[in-house]
């Protein structure tokens, strides 16, 4: 069982090697507190990338929240994530050592991917892991 620390280390790398097989550029920024993670390059463009740790739920599915979460001494506080700051969240699942890439701005406050087909087949509505591989 990773540390939560090491899960978001773990997603980062694979996050890392995925951009760069997929012709792009890493660069990094030099703070923790930064909106995002990662900036790639390619082509003349920069993307600022938010990298997620998320495993499989137990129907098949991975869910991502577009909401920032910490704790202080006044309690647990979360709000929604500025989506003019982030440009792509890269969704990394160890249960199919795969990245997967949202536009945090076509969706509402969380996304959904289906990553084992539905118990009743349905399709329609449903989005399916493996059309996010890419960079959008």
């Amino acid at each position: 069982m990773h540390h939560t620390k090491e899960k978001g280390d773990l997603g980062v790398l694979k996050a890392q090697v995925d951009l760069f097989e997929q012709g792009f550029t890493i660069l990094q920024p030099l703070t923790e507190h930064a909106p995002f993670d990662l900036v790639a390059y390619r082509g003349g463009r920069f993307v600022r990338i938010q990298v997620k740790y998320r495993r499989l739920d137990r129907t098949g599915k991975l869910e991502v929240k577009f909401w920032t979460s910490w704790a202080d001494r006044n309690g647990t506080h979360s709000v929604p994530v500025d989506k003019n700051e982030v440009d792509v969240y890269c969704v990394y699942c160890p249960d199919t050592d795969e990245c997967y890439y949202l536009d945090p701005g076509q969706f509402g406050y969380s996304a959904c991917l289906r990553v084992r087909a539905t118990k009743n087949r349905q399709s329609r509505g449903v989005r399916f892991a493996s059309d996010f591989r890419r960079v959008p």
